[in-house]
């Protein structure tokens, strides 16, 4: 049974490939076809038919606003380029698109399914005492989680003030966590690259920066405008200004670290799985030994992301934390005893 839900995964996404072995594998269109954004879900490939599911399009032009689905699109006279933007087709210019794409209807599942987890779990300690009843369900599977990152993370890395900034500590782990698990489960509601879009890794960094430098205390302000450095360096101003950069750097580092690790573990899947498409004309001989091997690194590949999830959730939310602490922090007492 273990097996069985190991490799289930990758047999799913076998299913769900967009073109048949026998016309050749584009393995750009492929790759990016997955992990890219578009107006319509793909959800299987049956006999060359592709069973998609059509989006809501919301466009934006001068004559006002306009609704449609994906598959209507030609007949509400737009079409989409090269780039995959809607485009008027009249007047060749590109609307204000404000559509529900896959990554935009994946977030919203995905924040959905995180809300009816997290609702559950309250529910259940409304009913019950937790000094006396043993939690249960959704509660039993939250309270360790919940526990270990409060205590052993955002405790010790915000300091005193930790439960003022655990509810957005705890609020950016799950939600990561969910959209990572949901990204690697190859079939409808999941597939949905959404923390391999840098778009999504950016509001998340953008939030951090926010907590950081909007409830820092004037040790953390002072620290960056006057430092305790040397005079000369503080008037250029050098310091200052390496100290400013460096407040924006720490949010583009987390960015970039759950953007690329996620899109790069994306990609390494499926590019595994390309290599028994790629060799189908090759004979049967070698194309069933790199089906096998292929297939078993695969599997190896999917618990490998699995631990990555969980791992990048962890490093953003530890990250965080250690940045909101540093703006918290308050002279060393030791430093004023050594100078007294």
């Amino acid at each position: 049974m273990k097996v069985l839900k190991l490799i289930l995964p990758l047999l799913l996404s076998l299913i769900v490939m967009p073109m048949r072995a026998e016309e050749g594998l584009d393995m750009q269109k492929y790759i990016f076809g997955h992990i890219g954004d578009s107006h319509e879900w793909h959800i299987a490939t049956v006999n060359g038919h592709h069973v998609t599911i059509p989006l809501p399009c919301i466009v934006v032009e001068y004559g006002g606003v306009h609704f449609f689905l994906s598959n209507k699109m030609e007949a509400n006279g737009y079409t989409l380029d090269a780039d995959g933007k809607i485009v008027n087709v009249a007047t060749g210019v590109r609307p204000l698109d404000l559509s529900i794409t896959k990554n935009v209807l994946g977030l919203i599942l995905d924040s959905l399914l995180l809300l009816l987890l997290i609702l559950g779990a309250a529910r259940w300690y409304r009913r019950h005492d937790p000094l006396k009843d043993k939690p249960t369900g959704l509660a039993a599977l939250l309270e360790p989680v919940i526990v270990m990152l409060e205590q052993d993370v955002i405790k010790d890395a915000v300091g005193p003030e930790y439960r003022k900034f655990s509810p957005y500590l705890l609020t950016v782990f799950f939600f990561i966590l969910i959209n990572n698990l949901m990204g690697i489960f190859p079939v409808f509601p999941g597939g949905a690259n959404i923390t391999g879009n840098i778009a999504v890794t950016g509001v998340l960094a953008v939030f951090t920066f926010l907590m950081v430098n909007l409830f820092g205390n004037k040790h953390y302000y002072k620290d960056i405008i006057w430092p305790d450095v040397p005079a000369f360096l503080k008037v250029i101003p050098i310091m200052p200004i390496i100290e400013i950069l460096g407040t924006l750097t720490k949010p583009f580092s987390l960015m970039i670290r759950l953007f690329a690790n996620m899109l790069a573990g994306h990609i390494m899947l499926l590019s595994t799985i390309g290599v028994i498409f790629l060799t189908a004309k090759m004979g049967p001989v070698l194309n069933g030994s790199l089906s096998v091997v292929a297939a078993l690194f695969g599997v190896f590949l999917d618990c490998l992301e699995l631990l990555v999830a969980f791992i990048q959730a962890y490093v953003f939310t530890m990250l965080s934390a250690v940045f909101i602490g540093l703006a918290h922090q308050s002279p060393e007492p030791e430093h004023e005893n050594a100078t007294n």
